[in-house]
């Protein structure tokens, strides 16, 4: 049975952080990720990680990349076992949960897209009609189709939950121009691939871009 892997540690080169699944290595001109198995819900690091679950990761991760380049770019230079491998050596943990990527500043919001109304919009929505300030039609039920995708920014917490904000809110964070660059390239992405993804069987309801 194959062995979970919780953790790692790369002799010689150093980590940055530890995310909630990921570890992130400075290789000076790039960054190194590599997702592990850990597994986290509702912003707490689960105690059992699922094998092989980083490489589903980081294999879904490469394939949405590679598809949604030609509408924004991103910061993927390659998940090559070989490639990486002449970076930091021959470390066969390594092989298929690992990418390396460009240094990139993050924004400090988190762009979330919503096609569907679940979540945290359906609750705000059964109080107010609303999802984050945006007025919905009366009588949606749980889980559905919104005439249009939303979108609905949320501040980037370090520790604790995100906070939904209203775009107003996003555009003073961020500039108004660069709130309604990152708009509508998230608006963009989403309606790619949930018709992408539509035409096999599967329902994106929402996702979150950073």
């Amino acid at each position: 049975m194959t062995t979970a892997l919780s953790t790692i540690e790369m002799p010689g080169i150093k980590k940055l952080k530890s995310g909630k699944v990921r570890e992130v290595f400075d290789l000076g001109d790039a960054l190194l990720f590599v997702a592990t198995d850990r597994l986290s819900a509702f912003d707490v690091v689960l105690p059992n990680p699922i094998p092989e679950k980083g490489r589903v990761l980081t294999a879904l991760s490469e394939f949405w990349f590679n598809k949604t380049k030609h509408i924004v770019p991103n910061h993927l230079l390659t998940s090559s076992f070989a490639a990486i491998a002449q970076r930091v050596g021959h470390h066969e943990v390594l092989r298929g949960r690992s990418m390396l990527v460009k240094k990139c500043r993050p924004l400090p919001v988190e762009c979330i897209v919503r096609g569907y109304l679940s979540g945290s919009g359906w609750k705000e929505y059964q109080k107010s009609g609303t999802v984050c300030g945006i007025t919905l039609p009366k009588g949606l039920v749980e889980s559905s189709k919104l005439p249009e995708p939303l979108f609905t920014p949320s501040t980037k917490a370090e520790t604790g939950h995100d906070e939904n904000i209203r775009f107003e809110q996003a555009a003073e964070i961020l500039s108004p121009a660069i709130a309604v660059q990152v708009r509508d390239a998230a608006l963009a992405v989403y309606k790619f691939a949930r018709d992408y993804a539509a035409q096999r069987g599967i329902i994106i309801a929402d996702t979150k871009f950073e």
